[in-house]
């Protein structure tokens, strides 16, 4: 199906993809391990093998447990076809590495996820793939830089971590303009509160790891959309070999039969959360969509249906160690590298979504060394709230 069915995401999320599973009267979708899966005769075999008919030969390349989490995606995103990967960077590795070749150009911006940052700053260079980050907001300098011409633009909407949004549906535009294929991380957002197929992108992905499994026991990436780029990112991730593990599956798919719930959670409760600390004499600055007083308010309120349960801050006094002294007295909060789980999760940007990058590299992008990046659980707000003002009254 191309276009998102009338049926509402909670439905979905609990339904899609297993209406046929495998296990016979299994109610839950079974995990099957097998490595490979035999034929009676070579006739039949070589038909799944030449995908003339449905089936499943060797794991590295397809699993009906995958393939259900798989299906369930690209229903939530209204998308063509869906393939999978071992981890969030391996779906976005795969997709850059399947659709570019040496000579072309990538044009993005400077906000994106810091190990995204290190393929288009280090890795993809290696290959002849010219690589062009602009200002995140500056839309009609994206727009410059696409007309220069382009045969990707990858964008991130809300961004990691600094919560900035972009205009999908214009940067779209202008890509097509020009030929160019529009990719678009959604792992913030979630399919619950946009849909980047919707707004014009060919492709959309997400570390699964994140929003959609929510409990923060399993790795895993999605990417849906076009059929035909989708078909040439599963042949690069099938050959390359960044399977994404049944198990894994099985619990991203346990997951999403409450990602309706927490996402609608975590949308109100990041927006207490920020409205609370927007108002705070400690807090100097807050990013969030969901604020009348984010600079993309105006373009979240057109192309999201809720703002989603990250929200990062900075201190007045904005430095590393402040910022380490906050997060230390925080009860209610795991401080830790990872984001979009049932427990609320902090730290900054030098521990977390970039790490991997120098002090420099993060100011260059636009990232304070003591900016703190708060994923925003399911517990109560209040509870989340009280927490935040112990912490932010102890550290002075």
């Amino acid at each position: 199906m191309s276009s998102r069915e009338k049926i509402g995401a909670g439905t979905l999320s609990v339904w899609a993809g297993e209406e046929q599973r495998p296990g016979g009267r299994a109610t839950q979708v079974p995990v099957v391990h097998s490595v490979s899966f035999g034929y009676d005769d070579l006739e039949q075999w070589l038909e799944v093998a030449q995908g003339r008919r449905p089936g499943h030969i060797y794991g590295r390349n397809t699993n009906p447990t995958v393939q259900v989490f798989e299906e369930k995606v690209r229903r939530l995103e209204g998308a063509e076809a869906a393939t999978s990967a071992a981890t969030g960077m391996a779906v976005i590795s795969s997709t850059l590495f399947a659709l570019l070749s040496p000579g072309d150009r990538v044009v993005s911006v400077k906000d994106t996820y810091g190990g995204t940052s290190k393929l288009f700053l280090e890795f993809l260079p290696r290959f002849r793939v010219e690589t062009t980050l602009c200002d995140t907001t500056d839309h009609a300098a994206i727009e410059a830089r696409i007309a220069e011409g382009c045969r990707l633009l990858y964008l991130e909407s809300p961004t990691n971590p600094t919560v900035k949004v972009i205009d999908l549906a214009r940067l779209a535009d202008a890509a097509r303009a020009r030929g160019a294929v529009v990719v678009v991380d959604n792992t913030f957002a979630t399919p619950v509160n946009q849909n980047p197929l919707q707004l014009g992108a060919d492709l959309v992905l997400h570390s699964a790891t994140k929003f959609l499994g929510g409990h923060a026991d399993a790795l895993g990436g999605v990417v849906c959309g076009r059929r035909d780029l989708v078909e040439k990112i599963y042949h690069f991730r099938e050959i390359n070999g960044a399977t994404l593990h049944p198990m894994a599956a099985y619990l991203l798919l346990r997951g999403m039969k409450t990602l309706q719930l927490r996402i609608d959670r975590q949308n109100r409760s990041a927006l207490e959360i920020a409205r609370f600390l927007s108002d705070h004499p400690a807090v100097g600055r807050v990013h969030y969509p969901g604020l009348p007083s984010h600079p993309g308010h105006d373009i979240a309120c057109r192309q999201m249906r809720g703002f989603g349960g990250v929200l990062s801050f900075e201190l007045k006094h904005n430095t590393l160690a402040a910022a380490g002294r906050l997060v230390s007295r925080l009860r209610y909060a795991h401080r830790a590298a990872n984001l979009g789980a049932v427990e609320t999760i902090v730290g900054p940007p030098a521990t977390t979504s970039h790490v991997e990058c120098s002090a420099e590299e993060r100011a260059a992008m636009g990232i304070p060394e003591g900016l703190i990046r708060y994923s925003t659980g399911i517990e109560d707000p209040q509870d989340l709230i009280a927490d935040l003002a112990q912490a932010l009254a102890a550290a002075g």
